[in-house]
């Protein structure tokens, strides 16, 4: 029997197919055929069809679906470490931002950077995801505030889906912050975002869900329901920034759009919680956040435990409140500030990731059928990956069934 040179098996593998420590399969083998899985299963049932593909042998590691990095903000002009120290001398999030800092300062870095500077900053802030073995990733906008500028960094989140291996969703996020030529008319902005600039992008193909900040600094409830009107209008699907800083019932308002998800929630009550789960949408906790802001009020994990409301994590990773780029370090932030379980944190990077990007069909488990995009890690048990932080135990990753990162590479 002849076998396809694209056809593969990963031999001496401890698989966990849904990142789930209560479900490996010890001295597993997972054949690939054409990019997807094929097979797996424990390594002495491996079906004779395989018996001459190409073998790697991945020497005991554990296997788990690539991860997925469900919120960032990846594309950006300049920094805000000077934010940081007025932060740390006492200012608020809230202080710094009415002083003109905040997400308008990084407006105006991102508006005075041309396409390629952007490309070229973003693509070093992506590289350190992959190499903890994100395979997949949303990336918004929302640092233009003006069409040109939206366009420009919607245009680079697309380039970076082309140059590297993950795939990239994007995220039309025009009602961030109110730029500063539109001061006391929020009102005429929002009309921009949903008569002109919504359209126009979306016509272009650079969209992929919309998504408001609805937040006392942010928008009101009537604004961000404009946006989602309009998103409905486009056939675009809903995220939503809400209930960060206090409680409007923003989650709620895109719970009736049935929105892909709800991101922050420190201040998420039981009826915004109750219309998620009658909506299906996934919530997304960003602990980066929560620890660069100093944040105390925690977001309510009982009640989305006691609802059983989907939990993903993510880096949220911005120049302003989340300056990070290592997923990893999210996972163990999830558990020693939120308390949430090893268990729960790798669901959160991985299957429900997935789900909060409208890719629970293709992305967050291994499964046959599905892309064969998968990472091996050097570890001892799956609790290490949430345990440890500041180091990389990723071995290498594998995306449509080739390897296209390892650590010996990296290490070279």
């Amino acid at each position: 029997m002849t076998t396809s040179l694209s056809t593969r098996v990963w031999r001496n593998v401890r698989l966990s197919p849904c990142a789930d420590p209560a479900h490996v399969i010890d001295n597993a083998a997972l054949a690939v055929r054409e990019g997807r899985i094929a097979w797996f299963g424990p390594a002495g049932t491996l079906p004779p069809e395989f018996a001459n593909a190409e073998s790697h042998d991945l020497g005991g590691r554990w296997v788990t679906p690539g991860l997925v990095d469900c919120h960032t903000h990846l594309v950006h002009g300049g920094q805000r470490a000077d934010e940081f120290a007025l932060r740390l001398a006492g200012a608020s999030y809230e202080e710094i931002a009415r002083r003109g800092g905040g997400i308008v300062s990084t407006v105006r870095a991102t508006r005075a950077a041309d396409e390629d500077t952007l490309f070229t900053q973003a693509a070093r802030r992506l590289e350190d995801l992959l190499a903890e073995g994100v395979t997949a990733i949303e990336i918004k906008s929302g640092y233009g505030l003006d069409l040109a500028t939206e366009r420009k960094m919607l245009r680079v989140a697309r380039r970076l889906g082309q140059a590297y291996p993950v795939t990239v969703k994007t995220t039309f996020l025009g009602a961030h912050a109110l730029p500063p030529e539109y001061a006391g008319r929020a009102d005429e902005y929002i009309a921009l975002v949903t008569d002109e600039m919504l359209p126009a992008l979306a016509a272009e193909g650079l969209v992929d869900a919309v998504d408001v900040f609805c937040e006392n600094i942010g928008f009101s409830l009537a604004q961000s329901e404009r946006v989602f009107a309009a998103a409905s209008r486009a056939g675009l699907p809903v995220k939503v920034h809400a209930e960060q800083l206090s409680n409007l019932g923003g989650t709620q308002l895109a719970a009736r759009y049935r929105a892909l998800s709800a991101d922050h929630l420190e201040y998420l009550d039981e009826a915004g919680v109750a219309a998620m789960k009658a909506a299906g949408t996934v919530a997304v906790l960003l602990p980066g956040a929560f620890y660069f802001i100093r944040e105390t009020k925690l977001p309510p994990l009982d009640l989305l435990r006691r609802f059983d409301v989907p939990i993903a994590l993510a880096t949220d990773a911005n120049p302003g409140t989340s300056p990070t780029t290592s997923l990893l370090l999210m996972l163990n932030m999830a558990a020693t500030l939120f308390r949430m379980t090893v268990a729960e944190t790798l669901a959160g990077v991985t299957r429900h990731g997935a789900r909060a990007l409208g890719l629970a069909d293709s992305h967050g488990e291994i499964a046959v059928g599905r892309p064969a995009d998968f990472v091996a890690w050097s570890v001892d048990t799956l609790a290490e990956l949430v345990y440890r932080f500041g180091g990389n135990p990723c071995h290498c990753v594998v995306r449509h069934g080739e390897i296209v990162r390892t650590a010996e590479k990296e290490n070279a």
